[in-house]
Formats: C-alpha cells, structure tokens, sequence
C-alpha cells in the first residue's frame, strides 16, 4: 500500500511539473490535428473545374465551418479545461454512455487513420530509395519510424510540440519560396478560370470539409495547456490563420504562375508545381516537405489520442493503467524529491 501511495503521489507531481503547452507549440499540434500542409487540396481546382471555385471555397467555408467549429472549441475547451476534450462534453450533456460512445469510435478512427502515417512517409522516400519497395526494408523501417515517434510521444507532451513546431517550419518554407517566386509569373485571371460543366460537386465539397474539419481534436489535450482560457482562443486563432493561409498560398500562386489544365491538379501535382517555378531544387524540397508532414499528423494524432484516453480512464470509463503518466517523468520527480 505504502509503494502504491508513493508511486501515485509520485506520477501526481511528474503530473504537475510536467511543461504545460504554450501558444506557439499548440498552435502546431492543431495545425497538424486538421491539415499537416496544402498537400491533397490540388483535387479541389479538379473536382472545382478550375481554380475559381477552389479559392472561393477555402474563403468562404472557414467563416461559415472552421472559426464557428474553433469558437465552440475554445469555448468548451476553456470551460472544461481538462484532458478528454469532446468525451467530457458529450458526458456532461448526454451522459457516460453517449460520452464512452463518442470517446472509443474517435479513438478507434484515430488509430485507423494513424496507421497511414508511416506507410505514406516511406512511399515519398520510396521514389528516391527504391530500395524501400521490398519487404525486407519496408517492414523494418515502418517499425523503425512507429518506435521512434512512440517513443518521442512517451517523453513529453512539451517535446512533441516544439517537435511540432519545427516540422511545421519544414513543411511550409518552400511553399512561402514558391509563393515569392512565383510573383512575376502571376496574372490574375487565371485565378477567375471555371467550367461549371467539369464541377464534381461531391468531390469539391468533400475536399473542403476533409481539409478544414477536426478543430475539435486538440481538446483532449486542454488539461495539458498553460493557462487554458487564454491559450486555447488565441492558438485556435493562429491555427486557423495558418490552416487557411497554407491553402491559399500554393494555390494562388500554382493557379495564377502558370497555365494548367484543371484535370492535371491531382495529389501531388504542387510538387510539379514547383519544378515549373523554381526548378528540380524546389520540386525535391516540396517532396521532401511532405513526407515530413506526415510525421508531424503521426506525432499530432497519436497525441490527442492518448490524452483522450488519459481524460476517459479519469472519468472511471477505461481502467486506471490509461491514466499511467510517463515512467520517464515519474523518475525525474523521484530523483528531485531525493537531493532535495
């Protein structure tokens, strides 16, 4: 009992003197909780018939979708500012049952979509290192990557974020680059281009809520957030400004730098983009870009899941070894309370 007491009051401190989450690295991890980059957003100017309606919509959805979503979210969040995030919500409203519903298949979702990651990762190194193309290498490699982001997870949320913060900085730059070079090129009509005829509006819309969806999922980490009812409005805020302008930047300057069919923007199409603007160098950065995107969502998705789950073992939904916190916390703690 005395060791249990001990290893409790102990996980409890790692608990409290664990950094808590400032503006800049929260901003980060919902960046990457609802976007990770202007990657996969080319199939809207295809599904849009050109680049008219595909600008209007990353306009015009986040005033009527994105900020009313982040409002509610920094509402809630602020209100309930501990870990669990939607869980709590929906408990507090509907009940534990509806709250458990609602926490397992977002979780579960989130395990399926994490899965991805890594697989995605390789197959951009794959077109330079085929030799991740055979099993042998693949299978240790995706083990490989899935240990190392675990692992990163399990030394602190803090660490995550300023991680966060650094692939953020990676995977934007050479879209800033592009914007800026593209300038001379740029003539605004081009942006003006429809054919109504070639609108697959299920496609358009589906890009538009798949890439502007999900500001909620940063919740579940609020009891890990300095200061709460100030961080969150603000980091939901700059998270939205970043979300909108990473779309808009690529895409004004693609659409209006060059002459391109609606049909050719497809995934990855920004990556011919830039070699058409700024030569192989920029193509290659834009590649490399988004494979290190996807390390950012793996580090971001596993995150707000395993709060999600801390917040829920809290709440007497899950077993109490979910609310374990970090063994390697706990021992900084033990180590502390001795020399002092």
């Amino acid at each position: 009992m005395g060791e249990e007491g001990m290893t409790s009051d102990v996980q409890q401190k790692a608990a409290k003197t664990s950094p808590k989450l400032t503006v800049l690295p929260l901003i980060a991890l919902i960046f990457y909780e609802v976007s990770g980059g202007p990657f996969g957003v080319e199939d809207s100017v295809k599904a849009g018939g050109g680049p008219l309606l595909s600008l209007l919509g990353f306009l015009i959805f986040p005033l009527i979708w994105s900020i009313p979503e982040a409002l509610i979210t920094a509402e809630l969040a602020t209100s309930f500012p501990e870990n669990g995030g939607y869980v709590i919500w929906i408990s507090s409203a509907f009940g534990p049952f509806w709250g458990f519903q609602e926490g397992f298949w977002k979780w579960l979702s989130g395990v399926l979509d994490n899965a991805l990651y890594p697989v995605l990762f390789l197959d951009y190194l794959k077109h330079s290192l085929p030799i991740f193309n055979l099993l042998i290498a693949r299978i240790p490699a995706l083990l490989g990557i899935t240990g190392a982001l675990t692992y990163l997870n399990y030394r602190g949320l803090h660490i995550v974020g300023f991680s966060a913060v650094s692939l953020l900085v990676f995977s934007l730059c050479p879209f800033v680059v592009m914007g800026i070079l593209s300038i001379p090129r740029i003539k605004p009509r081009r942006w003006l281009v429809v054919d109504f005829k070639k609108v697959d509006w299920r496609g358009y819309f589906n890009s538009m809520f798949w890439n502007l969806n999900y500001w909620d999922k940063a919740s579940t980490l609020a009891g890990e957030v300095e200061n709460p009812s100030k961080t969150f409005p603000k980091a939901l805020l700059g998270a939205v400004v970043l979300v909108v302008s990473s779309y808009l930047i690529p895409l004004l300057a693609g659409t209006g730098g060059l002459t391109s069919l609606s049909s050719e923007w497809s995934d990855g199409y920004f990556a011919e983009v830039g070699m058409l603007i700024g030569g192989f160098w920029l193509k290659w950065w834009i590649q490399a870009a988004s494979a290190m995107s996807n390390l950012g969502l793996f580090e971001a998705e596993m995150s707000g899941d395993a709060f999600q789950l801390l917040g829920m073992s809290e709440m007497g939904m899950l077993p109490a070894i979910f609310a374990s916190r970090c063994l390697y916390n706990g021992l900084l703690v033990t180590l502390r309370i001795k020399f002092e």
